[in-house]
């Protein structure tokens, strides 16, 4: 089907990328044999990936600018290493077609398309013209070259709202807003350049008629250098915030053999109108009436990719890898079969209930959950730090069934026992999420979460044996401890205590309170009240951070992780940090104060006000960016501002004071 092309042998491989997609293709290049190279940046030192592979390069520090962005010190690093390869991974520079051709003049084998096909596909102006010129189905938009704000408005009205805003250059989610009024076009656009200009090095934007409910759909794409071009079928992306993905699963539930045979072939259409190579995903949006529409290409491996390998029993990195060395590719479009169904969830470290505020922090546990049918892609392990400089998304817990309700329940197990203990994750909503009549029924849309969580989502509040076993795990330690250095026996191993401690106070705090406690030891029982409850908690044997107990006489399995006056514990799926504070401290609310301070560690990107200025409660003050994500800062109270203690361009620690708000009567 093509010309004689030359085949290349691939010893060893540079991974391009970090956390959890640098060790999954690690894991597959060592299992064909072949020599892993990974590299790291100072935030990274120690991290999983590079300790997986045979040698790691540091090529900067944290800031992605001075490191994973880098092209030119992970081409040394592979140079240096004598690598024959590197492998972008997803995200960084994954897309980036002057890194893929540097690549290839430096004689080493980029493993994924070819630099032009990135080009086409990665503006998204370009690929749309691309597109309607080979026929795909598109979304109406504008494309044009004048980026001026009247511009953008004149178009807008032409199409009609709502539109999207997306930036051209890339996706994700990052420089995309829905504007659903001509008012609203101005500050989206303002917020869509800065954001496209900071994840893509480029504030190009374009418009989209917003289609309204629809399901995001896409399909995976593959090509090799014969002339061989398939497609694997398909994945639904449908549940999303922030036009980012949380819930993938494959096949989608509402597709139907003609409608695979359509969609698919109009994804082979759109990677053979930029002669692509290795793998992709055409990603449309799927309306009520069963029409399609292309939304983009991405030119890389997904990351939602570990669903269609396991429907299909193929492994997407061996064939990108195969394809890269010339290789056909090992089946044709008639030999593909689908078996079962399988659904993702992305475990990231932010807090659903706070507007999926980003997390950071100390690991204190991380142990996945195993199984039949159940895998867990993850970059990171007990005791690293999860940082403010890189994308939020921890691991992914992946699960496969006969049918679609095997999978779903199956992944419902496999969230609730994987335990992250330290930073706030979000796999309560996850497990919220799968739970939904809606999802379980296969009705999400686009528009789900903006449906089901109008309120937002309610963040799990620890009950009160909660509360009782974390106070008598933290009073255990301390009981142990003190019988140590007398040179005893452990009260645990032994059972009971011959000398019972007098009734301790204990103050646990969380981050939505304060728990006054009374708790005694008697024998080996500890009782405890938690307000007007009273819970008697028996503890059992402790191994690997697991411990049963009996509280009120019902059995509880935990996940416990004590350091120092901290404890993260984790029942039922349900994650909780408790602290030991000092007594009498009081609950030091968000937004019972005018002092305004950064949330996360992030950069200032913006400060929207002025000293002197009235603001009503909910005005934005500023604009942080942190996680690749820019947030705006809330003012919490009606007041004016009394003093401004940050500066646009100042990078901030959590905590730090940013504005004073005063009562407007000062």
């Amino acid at each position: 089907m093509g010309g004689a092309v030359s085949a290349v042998a691939i010893s060893s491989i540079l991974i391009a990328n970090r956390g959890e997609i640098a060790c999954r293709i690690i894991r597959t290049a060592r299992g064909l044999g072949l020599r892993t190279i990974a590299v790291y940046s100072e935030a990274d030192r120690g991290a999983p990936h590079a300790v997986m592979a045979d040698e790691a390069v540091m090529i900067g520090p944290a800031p992605v600018g001075e490191s994973y962005l880098r092209s030119d010190r992970i081409i040394e690093a592979a140079q240096a290493t004598r690598a024959d390869a590197i492998h972008p991974g997803y995200g960084f520079l994954s897309e980036n077609e002057a890194f893929a051709e540097a690549v290839d003049n430096a004689g080493l084998v980029f493993i994924g398309p070819p630099a032009k096909a990135i080009y086409l596909m990665g503006n998204k102006a370009e690929a749309k013209r691309r597109m309607l010129a080979a026929g795909v189905p598109c979304v109406p938009g504008y494309e044009g070259d004048d980026q001026d704000d009247l511009a953008f408005a004149e178009a807008a009205q032409d199409i009609g709202y709502p539109v999207m805003v997306k930036a051209a250059a890339g996706g994700g989610g990052r420089g995309m807003r829905l504007v659903d009024e001509a008012g609203e076009l101005a500050d989206a656009l303002g917020l869509a350049r800065s954001e496209a200009a900071s994840a893509f090095g480029s504030d190009e934007l374009i418009l989209e008629k917003a289609v309204l409910r629809p399901r995001h759909v896409e399909i995976q794409v593959f090509a090799d250098k014969h002339g061989n071009f398939i497609h694997l079928g398909e994945r639904d992306c449908s549940v999303q915030r922030r036009h980012q993905k949380v819930i993938e699963e494959a096949p989608c539930p509402v597709m139907t053999e003609d409608l695979r045979a359509a969609m698919g072939s109009a994804a082979v259409d759109a990677a053979k109108a930029v002669d692509y190579r290795g793998a992709g995903t055409v990603e449309f949006l799927l309306d009520a009436a069963g029409d399609f529409y292309f939304l983009e290409m991405n030119t890389r491996l997904q990351v939602e990719h570990p669903v269609t390998e396991m429907i299909t029993g193929l492994d997407l990195v061996a064939m990108q890898i195969a394809v890269a060395q010339g290789e056909e590719l090992p089946l044709r479009q008639d030999d593909l079969k689908l078996n079962g169904h399988a659904i993702e969830a992305r475990l990231y470290a932010e807090d659903p209930s706070r507007d999926y505020l980003p997390a950071t922090g100390r690991i204190d546990l991380w142990r996945p959950a195993a199984g039949e049918g159940v895998r867990v892609d993850a970059g990171v392990a007990t005791g690293m730090e999860v940082s403010p400089y890189y994308d939020p998304m921890l691991a992914k817990v992946i699960a496969w069934g006969e049918t679609r309700d095997v999978a779903r329940t199956r992944l419902v197990r496999a969230l609730k026992e994987s335990a992250l203990l330290g930073p706030t994750t979000n796999s309560s909503f996850l497990v919220d999420i799968l739970q939904r009549d809606a999802f379980i029924h296969g009705e999400a849309t686009t528009a789900f979460l903006d449906e089901f969580y109008t309120g937002g989502f309610v963040a799990d509040e620890p009950g009160g044996a909660d509360v009782a076993l974390a106070a008598a795990l933290l009073l255990d330690d301390d009981r142990d401890a003190a019988f140590a250095a007398a040179g005893y026996v452990s009260a645990t191993q032994l059972g009971w205590s011959s000398a019972p401690l007098s009734p301790i106070p204990l103050h646990l705090t969380t981050d939505r309170g304060v728990f006054d406690i009374g708790a005694e030891c008697l024998g080996a029982v500890w009782s405890v009240t938690v307000g007007d409850d009273l819970f008697a908690v028996a503890l059992g044997q402790r191994t690997d951070h697991a411990v049963r107990a009996r509280i009120n006489g019902r059995t509880i399995d935990a996940v416990a992780a004590i350091s120092g006056s901290d404890i993260g514990l984790s029942v039922s799926g349900k994650c909780f940090r408790f602290h030991r504070a000092r007594p009498g401290m009081e609950d030091d609310a968000a937004g019972s104060s005018g002092r305004v301070v950064a949330p996360m560690p992030g950069l200032v990107v913006d400060i929207l006000v002025k000293k002197g200025q009235k603001v009503a409660r909910g005005d934005a003050l500023a604009v942080l960016e942190a996680m690749k994500m820019q947030h705006q800062i809330a003012a919490p109270i009606d007041g004016v501002v009394t003093g401004i203690d940050a500066s646009k361009g100042d990078q901030l620690a959590s905590g730090d004071l940013m504005i004073d708000i005063g009562d407007a009567a000062e």
